[in-house]
């Protein structure tokens, strides 16, 4: 057994707001905090650097690399999204006519990779897919829903409904059926039945800002984080939902993922992935800290308590001046500063995620390995 679940750590920058992987997963995507991309591939022993996107003129918020058309899509605060093609050994960028007159700030690929979703500062939701006849990425938007920004977004696997949440403290499930996009399916289901932009749920569960939403595998259940230091997972979102909040002793979580119907991993401020379990009644608890860190005395409650209060005072221990500002202390684990993405990696035999990825305002991403490390419950 591994001495930790962190397989592999790589400092690719100082600060880093997104990644994605490439198909393979031989290549990584992500932005070190500015207007770029940087594309690395490994090789052999070491990452190197292959490719830098820079068609954005701001940072550039979200990231998604689909997995059989190999394109990759970017959003940026510049109130543009690229759809980026590989053609020999360049990316060529697409504009996307998005039609924002505020920063995008979150992007993902639908299930079928024939749409995909930018949420954005202008309270609306963009649902992005490409026209033949003209050779372009058009967009139809969903307005007038929310009532503040679009955090973070998430497909269902039937391809139709997308669960946004926002900084109104809501989380929202819409339809995005789209004429001549999507087929009518001969299903029971009633996901095609309902028009575009057609809510089909809101969750007013939480009175702060919410972000990192994400469906289990099946459809079946919906999370997403408050900054309330909160989790809160809804299960039969379309039908009769019922919900269930949990509350944290920890510092807010950022971004979620399922890695099995009835685990969930969560990231955040705490800089340490945390997992989540159901039992078999579908009863949620935390379950502890996936990575595993040795406790200082100097990181104790206690010194934390009389150091802030030193601060507040405007004496801290060392007797240094109060407007001094002390270099962060090491936490001691892989991250050293908010987890702010999550991103799967390999999945089991048995459909469970046994891999995912991290990267955070410390400019590491992170991968990390559940087998051997805990218990998924399918």
């Amino acid at each position: 057994m591994a001495a930790t679940a962190a397989v592999a750590i790589h400092q690719f920058a100082e600060c880093i707001t997104c990644h994605a992987w490439s198909p393979d997963q031989s290549m990584i995507a992500f932005c070190p905090n500015n207007n770029e991309v940087h594309i690395y591939k490994f090789f052999t022993d070491k990452w190197e650097k292959l490719h830098v996107l820079s068609k954005h003129d701001q940072i550039v918020s979200g990231i998604d690399w689909s997995r059989s058309s190999n394109k990759i899509v970017t959003v940026s605060h510049d109130r543009n999204s690229y759809v980026w093609t590989q053609e020999g050994s360049d990316w060529i960028p697409t504009l996307v006519i998005l039609k924002l007159n505020r920063a995008a700030l979150c992007v993902q690929w639908s299930p079928k990779e024939n749409k995909f979703a930018v949420g954005s500062g202008a309270k609306s939701v963009c649902v992005c897919y490409y026209e033949q006849e003209n050779n372009w990425w058009i967009s139809k938007v969903i307005r007038k829903r929310h009532e503040s920004s679009v955090t973070s977004l998430a497909w269902h696997p039937n391809n139709i409904y997308l669960a946004t949440t926002s900084t109104d403290g809501k989380c929202r499930v819409f339809s995005t059926f789209i004429k001549g996009v999507d087929t009518r399916g001969s299903q029971s289901s009633t996901s095609t039945d309902s028009k575009f932009g057609e809510q089909i749920a809101q969750l007013d569960l939480s009175s702060t800002w919410v972000f990192g939403v994400r469906w289990s595998a099946s459809g079946k259940t919906l999370a997403y984080a408050g900054h309330n230091s909160m989790i809160y997972f809804v299960d039969e979102v379309e039908s009769a939902p019922a919900a269930q909040n949990l509350a944290l002793r920890d510092l807010p979580l950022r971004d979620v993922l399922f890695v099995s119907e009835r685990t969930v991993i969560g990231v955040g401020f705490d800089c340490n992935p945390m997992i989540f379990a159901a039992d078999e009644t579908g009863l949620w608890s935390f379950v502890g800290f996936l990575d595993e860190r040795k406790a200082t005395p100097s990181t104790s409650k206690a010194s934390q308590l009389s150091e802030a209060l030193g601060k507040l005072y405007g004496q801290s221990k060392q007797g240094t001046s109060s407007d001094s500002v002390e270099p962060s202390k090491p936490r001691g684990g892989a991250h050293e500063n908010c987890i702010t993405c999550i991103v799967p990696l390999t999945k089991g035999r048995d459909g469970t995620i046994k891999r995912f990825s991290t990267s955070g305002l410390d400019g590491k991403i992170v991968v990390w390995d559940l087998e051997n490390h805990i218990t998924v419950a399918k």
